[in-house]
């Protein structure tokens, strides 16, 4: 997700995560965000049922920033929500966040 502005930079976000609503509303104010996040869900929605008809019972999807801390944790956690929306259950791990 580095080619979105880092929220690592603004003084009152360093701190925090993209579970903080304030840094994932920073995360997805941006035009390129929002086109990220459709087209990726449009690309779950065409793929996931392949995978189920394949009888998979897993699929991992991993999204990536520098520090994993904000911009990933933000866009892993409103695709969480879409696929859930489209009646899929979903299970999120932040591996680089403080536990």
């Amino acid at each position: 997700m580095r080619f979105l502005p880092n929220p690592h930079f603004i003084p009152e976000f360093r701190k925090e995560t993209g579970l903080n609503p304030k840094v994932a509303r920073y995360v997805k104010r941006f035009p390129q965000t929002k086109e990220f996040l459709d087209k990726t869900t449009d690309l779950m929605k065409f793929l996931l049922p392949f995978y189920v008809k394949e009888g998979k019972s897993y699929l991992t999807i991993a999204f990536g920033c520098t520090g994993g801390q904000h911009r990933s944790v933000a866009i892993a956690e409103e695709m969480k929500k879409r696929l859930e929306a489209e009646g899929y259950r979903v299970k999120s791990g932040h591996r680089d966040m403080p536990r």
